[in-house]
Parts: structure tokens; C-alpha cells; sequence
């Protein structure tokens, strides 16, 4: 496994995090979420069928395989690793305290405290074992709890993914992608005509998040096959840089859904969009405009610097042993 950046998990990243910030406003403006048929709140089915338990699962499978990565990128530069790595997420549990100030449901606190005590031991477990226990966890959590209690079964997923190497050859999957969306297609579609028959509000929850773990391997698997198509370009050159700052852009969003709100008063599902798009294209130029002159985020350097305990250039083109 090389220490080069995989785009492709760089450009889903941005994906997931667009889609986290639709949820985010929502939860943070404290909008009405209106409960009953579905067809007489088509704005609402729809926010819940796109938004709601389906970014933030992507999200939580790539920092499975985020930790992975980064496990063996830091077997190369210390003996120590896990040390390392324990180091770093409680660093992320730090970050997270502070951004509850902001954002009081926030999950960074949560893959802190689950990356120490779920990705850190089962770092020591054979690849099979991380994989089986990772569909064990996935399934009984998506079938009862959800929420924050899916993020251990999609932790270990994603740590099994980058065990087994498919980041690494997702350039030599093609068919296996095509394979998995024909087989989460008609899934999704039946989960979704669950949900609509559910309704939408709190009370339709036992149907909205469960499909949300189909509809995200769904939206996963058919992002990565766009990015096999002339759209890689375009879709790179605009959610890959999000990606890449995805701590900082995850904070930043917090603070411009709150001027937003502000300036704004979001009341309803449109507003949500508009104010949705904005941020997606706010972050996307900054991300580009930061990324050519620096090597990290700015928060991405401050938790790489406090990682390693010792000084990160952040000028891009200037290289670094750490």
C-alpha cells in the first residue's frame, strides 16, 4: 500500500461532506421537520430520502479507511505507530470538543472516542476477522439503533476495505462496481418506496435509516463509477479539494450554517438548498484557492502538527517526513 493520495476517496469525501452540510442545516436551524404522508410533504421525502442517514455512513467507512492508511503510512516513520494513532485521535476528540460550542450534534467527538476503542484493537485482529465483524456490527446497528451506533460496524468496514487493498485497485474494479450498483439499485429503490410509505418525520425513522445504509453504499458505489467516466475530471477538480480538507471544511461549515441562518432566517427545505449550494461552492473555491499554495487544510495542519509533536511544513512543494 503506497503513501500516494487516492482521489477518488478524496473526491467521495467531498461528496459525503456536501451532503453532511444538507443534514447539518437542517439539525442546526432547528427547522420544522413535518411529519406524516409522504406525499403531502414531497420537500421533506425527499430531503430524507437524499440526506438523512446516507452521507454520514460514506463518511464514517472512509474514516475506517483513513485510519488504515495512516497506520501503515506511520509504520514507516515510527516503530510506534498505534502510539501515534491514539495520539492523533485524541487530539480529534479535542477538535470535537470544541466544535460542539458550535455544533452540539457533531460526530467528531464519537469517532474519536470509537476510533480508540473499536479501529485501535481491531488493528491487531486478522483482515477476515475485521471484515466479518464489521457486517456483524453494520447490520445488528442499522437494524435496531442506527445513528452514532452504525459508525463501529463501518469503522471496521472500512478498515477491512483498506486491509484488502481496494482503494489501492479501485482503478482495476470496474466491473466489480458495476456488479455491486445492479445489485444496490433495486435495493435502494424498494427501501425508498418503504420510506415513502412510511411518511416522513421522526415517526418513519425505523424505515428513513435503514434504508440510508442501502441508499449510501448505493450513492458510494455509483459515485466511484462516475468517476470512471468524463464527468472524473470535473467532479475532481470540484469535491477532491473538499476532501482533502474535509476537517476544515467540516468546522467552516458549522460557522457559515449559523451566519446563514442569521443572515437568512432559513425557514423551509428550499432555503435549506440554496443555502446548501452556497456553502458546497464557498468550500470548493477555497479548497482549490488553499490547496495550490499549502500542502494541508489549515486545521489539517494544526492536527498533523499535534500528531507528530514536531514541525509540519505547509508550503506546498516543500517535502516532509511526516
Amino acid at each position: 500500500m503506497s503513501d500516494r493520495r487516492i482521489h477518488e476517496l478524496d473526491a467521495l469525501r467531498g461528496l459525503a461532506l456536501a451532503g453532511i452540510v444538507m443534514f447539518n442545516i437542517v439539525q442546526m436551524t432547528h427547522l420544522h421537520r413535518p411529519q406524516g404522508p409522504a406525499s403531502e410533504h414531497v420537500g421533506a421525502y425527499v430531503w430524507e430520502l437524499l440526506f438523512v442517514q446516507r452521507p454520514f455512513p460514506i463518511f464514517s467507512v472512509l474514516f475506517g479507511v483513513s485510519f488504515a492508511l495512516f497506520l501503515r503510512s506511520a509504520a514507516r516513520r515510527t516503530d510506534r505507530p498505534r502510539l501515534v494513532l491514539a495520539r492523533r485521535l485524541l487530539w480529534l476528540a479535542v477538535f470535537g470538543a470544541l466544535h460542539t460550542l458550535l455544533q452540539p450534534g457533531e460526530v467528531l467527538k464519537f469517532y474519536a472516542a470509537f476510533g480508540l476503542l473499536v479501529l485501535l484493537p481491531a488493528s491487531y485482529l486478522s483482515r477476515r476477522w475485521v471484515l466479518v465483524l464489521g457486517i456483524v456490527l453494520t447490520l445488528a446497528a442499522g437494524l435496531t439503533f442506527n445513528g452514532v451506533a452504525v459508525i463501529p460496524g463501518l469503522f471496521l468496514l472500512g478498515l477491512a476495505a483498506a486491509e484488502y487493498g481496494i482503494p489501492d485497485t479501485l482503478d482495476q474494479r470496474g466491473r466489480q462496481l458495476v456488479i455491486a450498483f445492479l445489485v444496490a439499485l433495486p435495493a435502494a429503490a424498494a427501501m425508498g418506496w418503504l420510506q415513502f410509505l412510511a411518511g416522513v418525520g421522526p415517526s418513519a425513522h425505523y424505515r428513513v435509516l435503514p434504508a440510508g445504509l442501502v441508499f449510501a453504499f448505493l450513492f458510494m458505489v455509483g459515485f466511484l463509477l462516475l468517476l470512471r467516466t468524463p464527468l472524473r475530471r470535473p467532479l475532481d477538480a470540484v469535491l477532491a479539494p473538499m476532501g482533502r480538507m474535509a476537517l476544515t471544511n467540516y468546522v467552516l461549515a458549522s460557522a457559515l450554517i449559523l451566519l446563514g441562518d442569521r443572515l437568512f432566517a432559513i425557514d423551509d427545505y428550499t432555503a435549506v438548498v440554496w443555502l446548501g449550494v452556497a456553502i458546497g461552492v464557498l468550500q470548493a473555491v477555497l479548497s482549490a484557492a488553499w490547496l495550490r499554495a499549502f500542502r494541508y487544510g489549515p486545521l489539517e495542519w494544526v492536527w498533523r502538527r499535534l500528531t507528530w509533536w514536531r514541525p509540519v511544513p505547509m508550503r506546498a512543494g516543500v517535502s516532509s517526513a511526516v
